[in-house]
């Protein structure tokens, strides 16, 4: 069973950056994807990550900003966040899915994801 532990989270001013990280004892892990929900607001997918190759995928929101990476020898995948900006305030959670999708189109359906970790918070003070 997968067990998931975030960290990185903090309050910084807008502009600054901040590195989420993700780690834990997994098993057979297709795609790990970083999501956020700001108060009031649906959770949204930020970025995502298949466990092997080269392929990653950022939020349209994100895109230039924030990095996506991993460390399989770690088990850890990094969220740098550059740039940020006050309505980038929220949880960040990261999850794991299990199932080996083609289409890259999947990594942003929270539905396939079977394991989320607990969230940290990122505040983005103006």
């Amino acid at each position: 069973q997968a067990q998931l532990e975030e960290a990185g989270g903090g309050l910084v001013q807008a502009g600054g950056s901040l590195r989420l990280s993700c780690s834990g004892r997994t098993g057979s892990v297709y795609t790990v994807g970083w999501f956020r929900q700001a108060p009031g607001k649906e959770r949204e997918f930020v970025a995502a990550i298949k466990w092997t190759g080269n392929n990653a995928y950022h939020a349209d929101s994100v895109k230039g900003r924030f990095t996506i990476s991993r460390d399989n020898a770690e088990s850890t995948v990094y969220l740098q966040m550059n740039g940020l900006k006050p309505e980038d305030t929220a949880v960040y959670y990261c999850a794991l899915d299990l199932v080996e999708r083609v289409l890259g189109v999947y990594v942003r359906v929270q539905d396939n994801y079977a394991y989320w970790g607990q969230g940290t918070q990122v505040t983005v003070s103006s």
